[in-house]
C-alpha cells in the first residue's frame, strides 16, 4: 500500500534513523489521498516477530476525515481503523480491523475503543473492543444500550481478524427497567503477555471493573470474579457525568456478590493500567469527551501494588472513597487543544514513556457538515515520571509545537528532555477577609440577595451559606444568589477556604456545590467548587459562556477535603484570558488543573462566592473563610 507523507512531516535523523521531531496532531496517510484526522481512544503497540519494526494504532468507529462527512448527509464509519508507523510520527492507514460485525451483535452496533495485545504463549494478537448493543433480548427483553465486550484474534497486527463466538464480558442488566451497565473500553493490562492477564472494562454508569483473563488460540475467557476499581453512576448519563438530569435509582451490583470494589462510580472511564517500577498505575480519563470547543475531557491517575488495586492518588485519596482521588496526568493548557483524554501509555525503544490520545481542536471542534459531531485527532506526547507520577511533558501537558520524537527503533535514543512546568505565584496582596467581624466587608454585595435572612450570615469567624436550590448552569431557573466583590483589572490570584456539609460517603445531594466564580453574568463566568455528584464529591472546574452551540463545559481537579481550598488564577497573554485552576485538602499541597479560555471575561468581572445547585429542598450549609486576592507575580 502507498504511503503518502502528509504536508510538514518531519526530516530523517541523521544516520537514516526514523524522524527526529514531530508536530501534533498525528496525520496518518491514506493511499488514496487525504489524512486521517479523527482517531479517537488510540491504543498502540509495537508489532513482535516479523512485525517488531512496525508500530501499530487503533482508532474507535468513526469517519476518517471531512470528507467522509461533508457535504451533510450519511457519514461513513470505519470500524475500528488500523494505522502502522515505523517511526511512531509518520503513519499510514491501513484499513479496517473488523468490516463486519459480530454474530451476536446488534445490526445498529458500533465498535469502540479498541485495546490490543500480544500473547507469546500463543503467538497471536488479541484485539478487544466495544460493542455497544448485542441485542440480548433472552436475558432482559425490549433493552437497548446492552454493551459487551468482545475479542478478536489473528496472527498478524493488522488481520485478518476472527472473532470470538460469544462476548468476553457480556452485558450487564442494571436492574429491572430495562437498562444496562456501560459495558465499555477494554484495556487488557501488559503489550506483551503470557497466557493471562487482567482485563479492565467499564464506564460512569456501573463504573470500572478488573477481571483476570486467559488467552486461547481462539479468544479470551475470563477467570474468577469482576473486582471494581471505579465506581459507576446511579442513573445513566447522556454524555456528562458531572451534570447529570435525569431520575436517580439506587445502584445495584454490577458485578457478582463475592466481587471487591476498588475504584468509585460516576468518574472515570478510558482505563489503561501499566506497570512502573513497583506500582501499577491506572490511568482513568473524566467527564464528557465530546462537548466541541468546551470538552473538559481529562486524564487521571492513581496506582496501587496490585494491578487490582486499591489504588490511591499523590496525595493518598483512594479512587474508591466518596471524595474521589486522582491526580492530573494531562487536562487542557490554554492552547488549541482541549478534551485531552481516552489515553494509551507505553514505551518506545529507547525506554522514554510516551502517549498517545485524542484531543478537540477548540478552533475546528466538529465534522465538516456534522455540527455538533466532535471530531478527534490523535497526539503524542511524552510522559515524565516526577516523584513517582506520570505527567505529560512535566506538567505542560498537549504540545502545539514541534517536539522530539521517540526512539522507534533499536538503537535510536528519544530526544526528549523533560522541562518543569512554571508554577503560578502569587504576587502582593490585594485583599483578605477572615469574616471576622459582626457585618460584612462593604467591599462585598449581593447579586439576588437571598429573602430570607436566616439562611446566610458570619458565624464563628466563618461566612455560613445554605445552599440554594438554584443554578448558574445555562438556562435553570430559578437562578441562586451570588455574593459578588470587584475584581482586579489586573491579573491576580483568587483563593478560598470552602467546606460544604454532606456526608463524605454515600448518596444522595444531588447537585449541591460551594465555591469560587470569576463572573460577568449568569452565562459568562468561570466556577471552582466543591460539588456532590451522586456517590462522589469532586471539584468542578467549569466555563459557561454566552452563546453557541454548546455553551457549558466542565472538567475536575483534586479531590475536596472536609475543607478545601479553591485557587484561581486569571492571566492576561496578549488580548486572550487564561484562567487556570488550584484544589487543595490542607491549605499547602496543591494539584493543578486545566486552564480555560475565556476572552469574554474582561474589564467588568468580579469575583463571586456561590452556595447553589441543589436538585430537590435538602438541609446543607457551606461555610467560607479565609478569602485572598493576590497580585499574579510574574
Amino acid at each position: 500500500m502507498l504511503a503518502l507523507v502528509p504536508l510538514g512531516a518531519p526530516s530523517a535523523a541523521p544516520g537514516g534513523g526514523g524522524a527526529d521531531s514531530y508536530r501534533n496532531p498525528l496525520r496518518p496517510a491514506i493511499a488514496r489521498g487525504g489524512v486521517v484526522e479523527s482517531c479517537a481512544d488510540p491504543t498502540v503497540l509495537r508489532g513482535r516477530g516479523e512485525d517488531r519494526r512496525r508500530w501499530y494504532m487503533y482508532c474507535t468507529t468513526d469517519p476518517l476525515n471531512d470528507g467522509e462527512t461533508a457535504p451533510a448527509g450519511t457519514p461513513k464509519f470505519h470500524p475500528i481503523p488500523m494505522l502502522v508507523s515505523t517511526d511512531l510520527v509518520n503513519w499510514r492507514y491501513a484499513g479496517d480491523a473488523l468490516p463486519s460485525l459480530p454474530s451476536w451483535a446488534d445490526p445498529a452496533a458500533r465498535l469502540w475503543a479498541p485495546d490490543i495485545v500480544y500473547s507469546r504463549a500463543t503467538d497471536r494478537y488479541y484485539l478487544t473492543f466495544t460493542v455497544t448493543e448485542t441485542g440480548d433480548g433472552a436475558s432482559v427483553p425490549k433493552c437497548e444500550g446492552d454493551s459487551a465486550i468482545g475479542v478478536a484474534t489473528s496472527d498478524s497486527p493488522t488481520g485478518p481478524w476472527t472473532v470470538s463466538s460469544t462476548p468476553v464480558v457480556g452485558p450487564r442488566p442494571a436492574g429491572e427497567d430495562y437498562s444496562f451497565y456501560w459495558t465499555f473500553d477494554p484495556d487488557v493490562l501488559g503489550d506483551s503477555i503470557g497466557s493471562r492477564s487482567v482485563l479492565y472494562y467499564g464506564s460512569y454508569f456501573g463504573g470500572v471493573f478488573g477481571q483476570r483473563v486467559t488467552v486461547t488460540e481462539d479468544g479470551m475467557t475470563t477467570t474468577g470474579s469482576a473486582k471494581q476499581i471505579t465506581e459507576g453512576a446511579e442513573v445513566e448519563p447522556a454524555y456528562d457525568p458531572v451534570k447529570l438530569r435525569t431520575r436517580s435509582r439506587p445502584l445495584r451490583a454490577a458485578a457478582s456478590a463475592e466481587s471487591t470494589s476498588v475504584t468509585i462510580p460516576n468518574r472515570y472511564e478510558g482505563s489503561n493500567v501499566v506497570r512502573h517500577g513497583d506500582w501499577y498505575y491506572y490511568f482513568g480519563s473524566a467527564t464528557n469527551c465530546c462537548n466541541g470547543p468546551l470538552t473538559g475531557y481529562s486524564v487521571f491517575a492513581g496506582r496501587s501494588r496490585s494491578p487490582l488495586g486499591p489504588f490511591v492518588d499523590r496525595e493518598g485519596n483512594s479512587l474508591l472513597a466518596g471524595r474521589v482521588g486522582g491526580t492530573p496526568v494531562i487536562s487542557m493548557n490554554g492552547n488549541r487543544w482541549v478534551g485531552t483524554g481516552h489515553n494509551s501509555v507505553f514505551r518506545d525503544r529507547g525506554g522514554q514513556w510516551w502517549t498517545a490520545y485524542h484531543a478537540v481542536n477548540k478552533n475546528d471542534p466538529y465534522f465538516r457538515g456534522e455540527p455538533g459531531f466532535t471530531k478527534r485527532p490523535a497526539l503524542l506526547d511524552p510522559v515524565t515520571w516526577v516523584g513517582g507520577w506520570p505527567s505529560v511533558r512535566a506538567g505542560r501537558w498537549a504540545s502545539d509545537g514541534r517536539m522530539p520524537a521517540p526512539a522507534a527503533q533499536l538503537g535510536e535514543r528519544s530526544r526528549y528532555r523533560p522541562e518543569m512546568v512554571r508554577p503560578h505565584r502569587q504576587g502582593r496582596l490585594l485583599f483578605k477577609d477572615d469574616f471576622g467581624g459582626k457585618t460584612l466587608n462593604i467591599a462585598w454585595s449581593w447579586l439576588r440577595k437571598p429573602a430570607d435572612p436566616t439562611t446566610y450570615g458570619l458565624e464563628n469567624g466563618r461566612f455560613r451559606f445554605d445552599v440554594q436550590q438554584a443554578d448558574l448552569y445555562v438556562d435553570d431557573k430559578p437562578k441562586p444568589s451570588v455574593l459578588l466583590r470587584q475584581a482586579p483589572r489586573r491579573d491576580f490570584v483568587v483563593q478560598a477556604k470552602v467546606s460544604l456539609d454532606v456526608p463524605p460517603e454515600g448518596c444522595c445531594f444531588n447537585f449541591a456545590q460551594a465555591g469560587l466564580v470569576l463572573y460577568r453574568s449568569d452565562n459568562s463566568f468561570v466556577k471552582l467548587s466543591h460539588t456532590s455528584i451522586y456517590e462522589t464529591r469532586q471539584t468542578e472546574w467549569a466555563k459557561e459562556v454566552p452563546s453557541g452551540r454548546t455553551r457549558y463545559g466542565n472538567t475536575v481537579v483534586g479531590a475536596p477535603g472536609d475543607e478545601t481550598w479553591l485557587r484561581i488564577v486569571k492571566e492576561t497573554r496578549g488580548k486572550r484570558l487564561f484562567f487556570t485552576a488550584y484544589t487543595s485538602q490542607d491549605g499547602r499541597r496543591w494539584v493543578r488543573g486545566g486552564t480555560w479560555e475565556h476572552n469574554q471575561l474582561g474589564r467588568d468581572l468580579q469575583i463571586g462566592l456561590v452556595s447553589m445547585g441543589a436538585d430537590s429542598p435538602m438541609d446543607v450549609t457551606s461555610r467560607f473563610d479565609n478569602v485572598r486576592v493576590w497580585a499574579l507575580d510574574r
